[in-house]
């Protein structure tokens, strides 16, 4: 078969990345994403009159849209499967569980548009996302990604409203995280900045999702989606289901990096 015979006029192509850009909202756990330009044009100008321009990027792994590699988390000092952490890392690396490892993804994708199913623009801060939420949505399957919108990347302009601050953050509670690790799913992601469920006033300092589905079941997680389109284009169609394709940065031994996810969606 030829690949571009998949290709049709009445395909959507939607686009489910945060831009990278400086002043962005940045989990106050992880470096802020930084950029400069290093050359300018006219800073170094060829016989031929042609000049250059490049820049100079810094960011860490889990900042703006990114997938968590299994090595993100660890229980009692082991990561997914039993791997203890003190023989997995060589040179300041992972060599086992890192985002290399991620192979990259084309599936069955699903979202579940909680907002859309309540009748509300977005989720309040601090509200959870539940099984009965996953429930109304298409059912996943084993290797499929599963994503959650919770409408908080309306917030995106406002960084302090984005990252909830005493008030919270929705997102997936452990119910509805044991729920998808149950259907064997490969990925999971949301439009918040850790995807799960952050109470008002609890901060960062529990993250029941993050164990049960990274370290338990060792399904990657992918953080700080914008799911704003696709939900438009999916309610016109009246279909909750996608082809799914992304993948990671293949940064050797890291334990997250920036991924560009895209969902195609048919007549």
């Amino acid at each position: 078969m030829n690949p571009l015979d998949l290709l049709r006029d009445d395909l959507e192509v939607v686009d489910l990345a945060q831009p990278l850009e400086v002043g962005m909202p940045t989990s106050p756990t992880h470096p802020a994403f930084d950029f400069a330009l290093r050359q300018r044009h006219g800073d170094v100008v060829r016989a031929d009159g042609i000049t250059g321009s490049h820049e100079v990027m810094v960011l860490g792994g889990h900042v703006g849209t990114h997938m968590d590699a299994l090595s993100h988390v660890a229980v009692d000092g082991l990561l997914h499967g039993g791997v203890p952490v003190a023989g997995a890392v060589d040179a300041g690396r992972y060599r086992t569980h890192g985002i290399d490892g991620v192979p990259p993804l084309l599936r069955r994708g699903v979202l579940v548009d909680v907002p859309r199913s309540r009748g509300v623009a977005r989720l309040a801060p601090g509200e959870p996302v539940g099984v009965a939420d996953l429930e109304a949505a298409p059912e996943p399957r084993a290797g499929d990604v599963v994503l959650v919108r919770t409408g908080w990347s309306q917030l995106w302009g406002d960084p302090p409203a984005y990252l909830g601050g005493t008030d919270g953050v929705p997102g997936v509670d452990a119910e509805a995280a044991r729920w998808l690790a149950e259907r064997g799913v490969a990925a999971v992601g949301a439009d918040t900045i850790a995807l799960e469920h952050i109470p008002a006033g609890g901060g960062l300092a529990a993250l029941p999702v993050h164990r049960i589905l990274l370290a338990e079941a060792g399904i990657n997680l992918i953080e700080v989606m914008t799911l704003e389109t696709l939900s438009d284009s999916l309610a016109a169609r009246g279909t909750g289901e996608f082809l799914f394709m992304g993948a990671p940065l293949n940064v050797r031994g890291a334990t997250g990096a920036p991924i560009r996810p895209l969902a195609v969606i048919g007549s």
